[in-house]
């Protein structure tokens, strides 16, 4: 997953499944996993927000000269992939 030029790296599918999961487990109501792409640290990390509104604060990867950028959302339970 994440494989190509467009990305930095890529990602295990079964790590993408296992933040998927631990979203839907969580106490709090999120409805949506980032992926965020860390320059810093050279590695992707889940971040869960509830609302859809709250994508608009992370930079794209690619759009940005931030270390922290957003590469992808989805929707927590439908697995659809919405950036």
């Amino acid at each position: 997953m994440f494989e190509g030029p467009n990305y930095p790296q890529p990602l295990d599918e079964s790590l993408l499944d296992e933040w998927l999961e631990k979203g839907r487990l969580s106490k709090i109501p999120y409805a949506y996993l980032v992926i965020i792409w860390d320059e810093l640290e050279a590695s992707y990390a889940p971040v869960y927000v509830e609302q859809r509104s709250e994508l608009q604060k992370y930079p794209r990867y690619g759009q940005a000269p931030d270390h922290q950028l957003l590469v992808a959302a989805y929707d927590l339970y439908s697995e659809t992939r919405i950036i």
